[in-house]
């Protein structure tokens, strides 16, 4: 391995666990949203137990990473460059910063694919990508995964409300309180089994591109370790305003809501992860809420911010794509144009955290205001107030 692959790939390891930090502030809000809306834990105890769960996580399947180093591109058939990987990165990471700025909970892990994609298409042509594997454990699942998780939401809190219905509002209030602490840390390891192993496929996928580990092999001890700690910090940082969206902007949530939300959420990605479908624990999280919006009685639903939420996640796998490709295209021009994305990316970054300064979110905040205007619930005022 000469010096200017040297750099490169240790530039694609860094970008990478930039985007492991990333993902895990921009979805700190799938395990710890509802819990924090509904009051059932506070919001920083929520980040420091997601991220440590995280962490857990990430050690206990590599099934995903698999399928993102040995599934998605075709690296037998086409040489993929690390630069090729670097440039998918950096698409992911942008389009990451620019949703969490606007706090849509758009899908991290469609953002890295897109980019990935994007990149390898400019770089190693069109054959570069297992487009089948692609539809099969991507897109298949994107759109099945929600559904199923909305649907299993649904009827949960349904079963939920007839089950305590001749229970006080206190009772239900405590006792879905204790639930939810389970519940949102069961979500929490789920999401370190899913997401934290993307970053652990991608750099994986350039050892294997480079040479320094053979083709079919999964993840060594080494990526899982700062993988899961990657994520697990940006967890910790919280992404305070993504998590104001699914907490109070797309429904009034009480605990018993929660409690089903998180329990829906939390089983759809363990089976996904154990069957290595690289999911959207973001579309996941989302539609269980929105399941437990409609299934209990004179609930609401913002289908406003639903409806942008959906438009985020149509939009997020081409425009990844896209910044991807054009990063590509520069960075395969060699060393130099690696640099100048590097270089133009934290630039963008900066720009992006500065603007974010003007509408601060953070722990102190995160419940105070709402793109929903919903008369809040009882059982919501008793859990604030307690």
């Amino acid at each position: 391995m000469d010096i200017a692959t040297l750099v490169v790939v240790g530039l694609v390891i860094i970008t990478a666990l930039t985007f492991d930090f990333t993902n895990g502030f921009h979805d700190t809000a799938n395990a710890m949203a509802t819990s924090i809306a509904t009051g059932a834990l506070k919001p920083k105890t929520a980040v420091i137990a997601a991220g440590t769960l995280n962490l857990v996580g990430a050690f206990l399947s590599t099934e995903v990473a698999k399928t993102i180093s040995g599934g998605i591109i075709n690296e037998q058939a086409v040489t993929i460059g690390p630069e090729f990987i670097f440039a998918g990165l950096v698409g992911a990471i942008i389009w990451n910063l620019l949703t969490w700025l606007v706090g849509l909970p758009s899908s991290s892990s469609h953002a890295l694919f897109g980019g990935l994609v994007g990149a390898v298409i400019i770089g190693a042509g069109i054959e570069g990508v297992n487009f089948g594997a692609v539809l099969a454990k991507v897109l298949i699942p994107a759109l099945v995964s929600p559904i199923v998780a909305g649907l299993a939401a649904f009827v949960a809190v349904k079963l939920i409300y007839f089950i305590v219905k001749k229970m006080s509002e206190d009772q239900i209030v405590n006792g879905f309180r204790h639930g939810q602490t389970v519940t949102a840390c069961l979500v929490a390891l789920s999401h370190g089994t899913n997401d934290a192993q993307k970053t652990m496929g991608i750099i994986t996928l350039t050892l294997i591109a480079v040479g320094a580990q053979g083709a079919g092999t999964g993840p060594q001890l080494w990526v899982v370790a700062v993988c899961g700690l990657a994520i697990a910090a940006g967890t910790y940082m919280g992404g305070w305003r993504v998590i104001r969206t699914l907490g109070k902007g797309l429904t009034e949530i009480s605990t018993p809501q929660g409690f089903a939300a998180e329990a829906a959420s939390a089983t759809t990605i363990l089976v996904s992860s154990h069957m290595g479908f690289a999911l959207s624990t973001t579309q996941v999280c989302s539609g269980s809420i929105i399941g437990t919006g409609l299934g209990k009685p004179g609930n609401k639903v913002n289908w406003g911010v639903a409806a942008r939420m959906l438009v985020a996640w149509l939009v997020t796998f081409p425009a990844a794509g896209l910044v991807g490709a054009a990063a590509c295209a520069l960075a395969k021009t060699g060393l130099g144009g690696t640099i100048a994305v590097a270089f133009i990316a934290v630039v963008a970054a900066l720009v992006i955290f500065r603007l974010s300064k003007r509408n601060p979110v953070n722990s102190g905040n995160v419940n105070e205001a709402s793109e929903v205007k919903i008369k809040p619930s009882a059982s919501t005022k008793v859990a604030t107030a307690a």
